[in-house]
């Protein structure tokens, strides 16, 4: 995209005021590539999943800062003694924005669609303890386990509740055709706008969100801009076309001098992996994958493509995560001269240069293995690493993780190995197994244009504070 296309792109029929840079109450916030879905039933994408829970819709509970459950959409909940029975009482007074009250029977209609099989919910296994699901009135939820749960359900905090009054008569199958994806209809403090595919989305503050779940925000709208070269949105972020951008951490120091810019760094819960396809080869043979994950050299990733502003991967979840597991990952090294010569595809998204592809492919090399970089745009990689025939050898992927660590069964489901569900049998297989091997955990770093205050970016996301941003006037 370019320079001119973008600056009509921000500014065109967002506000009444025409300079780039002085657009009021408007905050646009850069994506890399278009949301991947705003149906969160539907989709993986870590910022979409975020406009899901902190702008248009709501979700039952949400995590403050320590990472402990709190009320949201529910107002308060119960466990039975066995822990086997959890019973919500929902707020009242919090209408879709076409008017209609949101009650426990649309939660019951979105957890019964994530149930099933036929959506294809990303986090549906994760729900298969999950005997029943009940609204004995407007207000009141219950759910019914068929085994005794230890903690609160973290996809509970992550699932938006969606309206049953207009999706409950589309067939469960056809979810992903369903009108709603194109124009929905939220209960959050924002309201839906427009979308233009790989351009933008846009949506407006909700002037009715109750007070009891946060108030009105004090933006006036959010855009969701697609930016998907880096050195444009660079160019966009110093400019002033840009509120928010992702940056490379090469950049970082350079943004810092601009004095009406900050750089924010914030923890995330995101792992980068190369995911390989263990039902063909030369994946197949757990030694192939051994070899390739022994000499992989994270050390030089972190320090020559992060910058620093990551901590190399020892295993599938970050250092200081509650239940990790510890291990000698990756493996003791192969001698490359006993190993024969490998050759494969690896994918990847974008249209950059591809530096860190680069610098495995360099690594691997000197393993006897040969590697041929394929850039593919978002849907096309989506679609040959998680449709329905896994067209892939070898990925590069970022994985956003969750508490419960329910992130490895999709990843295992990629790979092509059954993940258990219990958290340290799940990252024991990927330690032992190999269905992926694991590069780097990252860290977050946004250019933000300081116009923008009350922002605070974790491992909960960039937008968790976006109802409390406001303008500097």
């Amino acid at each position: 995209m370019t320079r001119v296309l973008l600056v009509a792109l921000l500014v065109g029929g967002t506000t009444a005021c025409s300079t780039p840079g002085r657009r009021g109450d408007v905050v646009i916030f850069a994506s890399g590539a278009d949301l991947q879905s705003i149906n969160p039933l539907l989709t993986l994408h870590p910022l979409a999943r975020q406009v899901q829970r902190y702008a248009l819709l709501t979700t039952l509970a949400r995590y403050d800062s320590a990472l402990t459950p709190v009320p949201y959409l529910a107002r308060e909940w119960a466990w039975s003694p066995d822990r086997k029975q959890l019973t919500f009482h929902l707020a009242q007074g919090v209408d879709w924005h076409d008017g209609i009250p949101t009650t426990a029977r649309d939660a019951r209609w979105t957890l019964d669609a994530a149930r099933d099989p036929a959506v294809g919910y990303p986090r549906q296994s994760e729900l298969h303890d999950l005997a029943r699901v009940s609204a004995p009135d407007d207000s009141t939820l219950v759910l019914d386990w068929s085994t005794a749960q230890d903690r609160f359900p973290d996809v509970l905090t992550d699932l938006a509740i969606l309206p049953s009054h207009l999706l409950d008569t589309v067939p469960r199958d056809r979810l992903r055709q369903a009108g709603w994806n194109e124009h929905p209809v939220g209960n959050g403090p924002f309201r839906f706008v427009r979308h233009e595919p790989n351009r933008r989305w846009v949506f407006e503050r909700n002037p009715a969100f109750p007070a009891s779940l946060g108030g009105p925000p004090h933006i006036d709208r959010l855009v969701i801009a697609v930016v998907d070269e880096p050195m444009t949105k660079l160019a966009a972020l110093v400019g002033g076309e840009l509120d928010f951008a992702g940056i490379q951490p090469g950049h970082a120091p350079w943004v810092k001098k601009h004095a009406d810019l900050a750089v924010v760094d914030y923890p995330l819960f995101f792992t980068y992996v190369i995911a390989l396809n263990t039902r063909k080869p030369p994946f197949d043979q757990l030694a192939v994958r051994q070899r390739l994950a022994s000499a992989i050299d994270r050390q030089e990733i972190v320090d020559g493509y992060a910058y620093g502003f990551a901590t190399p991967a020892t295993g599938p979840v970050p250092p200081g995560v509650l239940g990790s597991v510890a291990s000698a990952y990756p493996p003791a090294a192969y001698p490359p001269a006993a190993s024969p010569p490998v050759a494969f595809e690896l994918l990847t998204v974008g249209t950059g240069d591809n530096v860190l592809e680069q610098m495995l492919q360099s690594q691997l090399s000197h393993a006897g293995f040969t590697v041929t970089i394929r850039q593919l745009e978002l849907s096309a990689f989506l679609d040959r690493v998680y449709g329905p025939t896994h067209d892939f050898t070898a990925a590069v992927m970022g994985v956003p993780g969750d508490i419960a660590l329910g992130h490895l069964r999709p990843l295992g489901e990629v790979a092509g190995m059954a993940v258990p569900k219990d958290p340290v049998a799940a990252q024991r297989l990927f330690l032992d197994s190999i269905p992926a091997t694991f590069l780097y955990h990252a860290r977050g770093i946004q250019g933000m244009n300081r116009r923008v205050l009350g922002v605070k970016m974790d491992t909960r996301g960039e937008l968790v504070t976006l109802s409390q941003w406001h303008i500097a006037h």
